[in-house]
């Protein structure tokens, strides 16, 4: 590890799959240092379900982005999603001591916006500014050294079920993980996919995984609302298992190769292979019938999404538009089949990230996982690991990366 690199660790539990990436921060900023995934079977829509394979499945993702870094992790950055998750608005008032204010005070203003009456069975993930008021002066962003004699401050809060969270935490450190902290999924996804001057105009993020949709709407460019569905990717794979009367595996990979949201753009005459259950032999059918089984699917939870923005009240600050991510965005026609349901622009988001490594990860399927290496590395630094990890050759790094996703897809 070169002398100002430290390691820092973001780990996806997702319904589908546990994603583990590793980052060196540096002097020339943050870049991706290796990557391990493992199908995931002890979470459904996003709450674990079977503590021993939830276990089973991060050490797997861990192990394999060990072989590719070099170095044992031992530090991580995870998220949190589901149905579970409850988001609020609060606002906290306080008095500036001195008349000018410190950190301190902005402490203070912000406990003062957590005292909000939440039940016992439940716990604070995260308390997000969205902005500050020093006296008659509003929007303040970092009211820090600036005088006044009364420091306002509204807040978005998120809360979890307390056993779902605490779940989370044990699964982690059983597989030998410390949990440095756990973000909102669609918070650091939106980190990953979303620009500046999308937030500050107005968006809505769709992050479509396997159990799951989370939504978060930002204006002005700060968070204002967040929503779970207890809908997801894996609902579509479901369907045309059932439809096609095929496996579920030969489902997900019929989906992934040929799946589309709109029939619209299918030639009549396109077939594909269908395997059967019980061994029987596979069927030709025509891809208009996958269509036909997708599409309503993911309209109702675009329809389901729309609803939410509609309950945020800000439908007419939405000025970007939506952002859809996640593994589902992949599918053929998805920004156009949201476009038609949300009556306002969409886009696919692709996590981005300006240092090295990041190209190997450019799929929405990733975008929580970049979000929480982010994350890590801009939220928790004293979080990073002061392991040995030796410099990685880059080269060598894309060669693994390429074999990997080969042999995925």
């Amino acid at each position: 590890m070169a002398k100002n690199e430290q390691m820092v660790v973001g780990i996806d539990l997702g319904t589908t799959k546990t994603c583990v990436l590793v980052g060196l921060m540096g002097e020339d900023g943050l870049e991706v240092a290796g990557f391990g995934t493992a199908p995931s079977s002890g979470l459904r829509k996003g709450v674990v379900i079977n503590l021993d394979s939830t276990v089973e499945s991060i050490r797997q993702a861990v192990e394999e982005a060990e072989k590719m870094c070099g170095q044992r992790i031992k530090v991580v950055q995870t998220g949190i999603a589901g149905s579970h998750l409850q988001g609020l608005n609060s606002h906290g008032i306080i008095g500036v001591k001195d008349r000018e204010v410190s950190v301190r005070d902005v402490e203070q203003v912000l406990d003062a916006a957590r005292a909000v009456a939440i039940p016992l069975d439940r716990e604070v993930i995260d308390t997000i500014p969205q902005q500050f008021f020093l006296d008659d002066q509003e929007g303040v962003v970092d009211p820090v050294g600036m005088s006044g004699v009364r420091l306002e401050v509204d807040v978005h809060i998120v809360t979890a079920a307390a056993a779902s969270l605490q779940n989370i935490y044990r699964c982690c450190n059983r597989a030998g993980l410390d949990v440095r902290g756990v973000v909102l999924q669609q918070l650091a996804s939106s980190r990953a996919v979303l620009t500046a001057e999308e937030r500050e105009l107005g968006v809505v993020l769709v992050d479509v995984g396997g159990g799951t949709t989370d939504i978060a709407i930002f204006i002005n460019g700060t968070i204002c609302y967040t929503a779970s569905l207890p809908l997801g990717g894996n609902q579509v794979t479901s369907d045309i298992a059932i439809g096609l009367r095929t496996p579920m595996e030969a489902a997900e990979k019929i989906k992934r190769n040929y799946g589309c949201t709109t029939t619209r753009v299918i030639d009549q005459d396109e077939a594909i292979e269908v395997p059967s259950v019980g061994g029987r032999p596979p069927r030709k059918l025509s891809r208009q019938i996958l269509g036909e089984i997708i599409e309503p699917r993911l309209e109702e939870i675009f329809e389901l999404a729309n609803r939410e923005l509609h309950k945020s009240g800000v439908y007419d600050q939405v000025v970007s538009g939506v952002v859809v991510t996640g593994g589902t965005a992949l599918l053929s026609g998805t920004a156009e089949l949201a476009e038609k349901v949300f009556e306002l622009q969409a886009r696919v988001g692709f996590p981005e990230g300006k240092g090295s490594g990041f190209e190997a990860v450019k799929n929405p399927m990733y975008a929580t996982a970049v979000g929480l290496l982010q994350y890590a590395a801009e939220k928790h630094p004293a979080g990073r690991s002061n392991s040995n990890l030796s410099r990685l050759e880059m080269g060598s790094f894309f060669n693994k990366v390429m074999t990997w996703l080969k042999d995925f897809f």
